[in-house]
């Protein structure tokens, strides 16, 4: 394969992508490397402020990005959003739906609206987003969604009853949607991230209470010897978003350094 053929199965010119969490970490990461690739974002978060910070960020380097402040797990705010982004470019070609909490806590532990809000971020809202962009992907002829899920998602893991759910649940969702939405042309997959070094990451460690540092080294014990970084997660999105795999959809990539090897 040549580098022009390369070059044109990763050009993303004439797309428009909507990052939710897209203000920090792998979000932020990845809003970066579509509009590198000439994909228009629609950067969404919780945090306005950072939202706009990020997108300043992608215009000021030749891209095109604008935020849009939304709370994934309200209704009404998706669908307005979402209205929003339709309003200022038109459609929607690809969504990456990334946004997520995590609390480190048995279910013993677990208060209600703890397990509430995980699920709500993590789960609840990429069904919102779904619902309310699947219609624009098939009137534009079709699309592709990423869901971020977890290597929690595939095996259990300590102290983290309601982010396991809440990612086992998101990767047979995206199974159910690559089913229910491949005759629209809508390729649903995705991707699962082990330890990446994010802030999310290092809340973890003060929500157990340990020491930052040995939790990071901790959290770098697998093949690979390293942590994962944003950019990693962000490199296999772009690879799920492109026509790079145009006859892949109801998969699962796991993103790990071999942790689940």
């Amino acid at each position: 394969m040549t580098n022009k053929m390369i070059d044109g199965l990763l050009n993303l010119k004439g797309k428009v992508a909507v990052v939710t969490g897209g203000a920090s970490g792998i979000g932020l990461a990845t809003a970066g490397a579509l509009a590198n690739f000439g994909a228009k974002v629609a950067i969404l978060d919780i945090n306005g402020e950072q939202g706009r910070k990020a997108a300043e960020d992608i215009n000021a380097s030749g891209g095109e990005a604008e935020s849009f402040r939304c709370d994934v797990t309200s209704a009404e705010q998706c669908e307005e959003t979402v209205r929003a982004v339709k309003e200022r470019f038109g459609g929607v070609d690809i969504l990456f739906n990334n946004a997520g909490v995590i609390r480190r806590k048995t279910v013993v532990e677990l208060e209600e609206r703890e397990w509430d809000l995980v699920m709500d971020v993590s789960l609840k809202g990429a069904y919102l987003l779904s619902k309310h962009i699947i219609p624009l992907m098939a009137a534009g002829g079709g699309g592709s969604i990423i869901n971020t899920g977890s290597g929690w998602g595939l095996k259990g893991g300590d102290k983290a009853a309601a982010y396991c759910a809440a990612k086992a649940g998101m990767v047979n969702l995206t199974k159910a949607m690559a089913i229910d939405h491949g005759k629209e042309n809508i390729r649903v997959n995705c991707v699962c991230p082990g330890d990446t070094d994010t802030p999310l990451l290092r809340d973890e460690a003060k929500q157990l209470q340990l020491d930052e540092g040995a939790f990071l080294v901790s959290s770098a014990d697998r093949p690979l010897a390293r942590l994962g970084t944003p950019r990693d997660i962000a490199n296999a999105v772009l690879f799920l978003a492109s026509d790079m795999s145009l006859w892949v959809s109801g998969s699962v990539l796991v993103v790990d350094g071999g942790g689940l090897a």
